[in-house]
């Protein structure tokens, strides 16, 4: 799901109509359930990139080091680095090598969705609190 499905979703479900605040009430539960849902399978995503990154991170370190099997080289379709660097260096191509970025970016943009939706389910967690607010405004307004 991309962060843009998100907000768009969370656009609809967000608002607080005054005309019907007891349903509005009653479909927390509800809205609380599907962005939790949400939430869950997002979270587990960024979980298994991180571990993939983990799992790419240490490759590279072999492949850097002038360690790595031919296997590994054939299997990621890489070519021997030529190059011998000192192990402290090692860190810096790692960084730089392009495949590490792309997981890199993954994982950041999956971060910003995890974060998106445990705002949500906070502002949903808040919902009763707001109708309940509005309502005594209504009150306090009416000279109730």
């Amino acid at each position: 799901m991309q962060i843009d499905d998100i907000m768009e979703m969370w656009k609809c479900d967000c608002d607080i109509s005054p005309v019907d605040l007891g349903q509005h009430s009653l479909d927390t539960a509800k809205l609380h359930a599907k962005y939790l849902r949400l939430f869950t399978n997002e979270r587990l995503i960024l979980k298994k990139y991180k571990f993939e990154y983990k799992q790419l991170q240490k490759l590279k370190y072999e492949y850097y080091s002038g360690t790595i099997s031919d296997d590994d080289l054939i299997q990621n379709n890489w070519k021997p680095f030529q190059l011998k660097i000192l192990k402290q260096d090692i860190g810096m191509y790692i960084d730089s090598d392009s495949d590490v970025i792309k997981v890199s970016l993954k994982i950041g943009l999956q971060e910003e969705k995890v974060e998106a939706l445990d705002n949500i389910i906070k502002a949903i967690n808040n919902r009763g609190f707001q109708i309940k607010n509005y309502i005594d405004f209504m009150k306090f307004t009416h000279g109730q």
